[in-house]
């Protein structure tokens, strides 16, 4: 847990509602912030299975499952290319096209493109989505509704990432589907107060209001878990993901991106859902765990 991310401080959190999980459950689990010294403390500490509860780059992109890999500790969660993969969002919409699984319209810049203006070549019409190819919790991410937002969004989004994602802004409904050894969670419906899910509104109490069931069609509702697990299935994803989308004002869902290492703690959203389905915390970090397993 921990690590080197931009998302560190919710990573802890998330390890230590698993480790509290864990050790009710009578296992003997011990807590490891990540660092450059990991491979030295699996040795010294001769961990048998890692349970990862890292977000974003360093522990959700790959690169700690491949160090796994290599040392042949059994781990939970995807494996190495799945977990490349959805971290990269252009990547992982790339892949959601060829399989036909719908996702906004998208384009894509690299930092040095952007200058003091907006690319001239931008083909999608405003609102725009802005964010960088590669960090999660909505880390420089921008909605961007006029020109001058598109010009600042474009700044935001290059703080974090080389390559720009600017994605068709679908309005509507913002909802959830989580994804638990290849069976689809109840969906969950986000609403935040601010209108916009940015990480002030994920991560302050208050703030945003989660409704279970979501309020979709039951055909659309269906139609959500029906693309949700297919987006975990193309990417190679196992363990448990949870895949965000959003529903236009008719209701139809489009794939957002998919999140290897949800949150974890005892009202994130993965969890919620698991509940609403009757699989106590406990149970659901027990459930987890005994997935582990090597990938390669």
């Amino acid at each position: 847990m921990g690590g080197l991310s931009r998302e560190r401080e919710i990573s802890l959190k998330t390890g230590k509602a698993i480790l509290k999980a864990l050790t009710e459950k009578g296992y003997t689990a011990c807590p490891i912030d990540v660092g450059q010294d990991i491979v030295e403390t699996l040795i010294k500490k001769k961990i048998e299975c890692a349970f990862i509860a890292l977000h974003g780059r360093f522990g959700e992109d790959g690169t700690i499952q491949g160090m796994l890999e290599l040392m042949r500790i059994p781990y939970t969660g995807s494996g190495v290319l799945a977990s490349a993969l959805a971290l990269h969002k252009i990547m992982a919409k790339k892949i959601f096209l060829c399989e036909k699984i719908p996702t906004p319209s998208f384009e894509v810049f690299r930092r040095q493109e952007i200058g003091k203006d907006p690319p001239k070549k931008i083909s999608l019409p405003l609102p725009l989505v802005v964010k960088p190819a590669r960090e999660g919790s909505t880390i420089g991410v921008s909605i961007a509704r006029t020109e001058e937002e598109l010009v600042l969004a474009f700044k935001e989004a290059g703080k974090y990432d080389e390559e720009i994602l600017v994605e068709e802004f679908i309005k509507g409904k913002e909802i959830t589907v989580g994804i638990l050894e290849e069976i689809p969670l109840p969906v969950i419906e986000i609403v935040p107060k601010s209108g916009f899910y940015d990480y002030h509104s994920k991560y302050t109490k208050g703030e945003t209001q989660y409704i279970i069931p979501a309020r979709v069609p039951r055909e659309k509702y269906l139609n959500a878990q029906e693309m949700s697990l297919k987006a975990f299935r193309v990417l190679g994803c196992s363990g448990c993901a949870r895949v965000d989308l959003m529903a236009d004002e008719k209701g139809d869902p489009f794939v957002i991106d998919v999140n290897t290492m949800p949150g974890m703690t005892e009202t994130s959203l993965l969890p919620q859902a698991a509940g609403y389905a009757g699989i106590a915390f406990e149970d659901l970090v027990e459930r987890i765990l005994l997935g582990a397993s090597l990938k390669m």
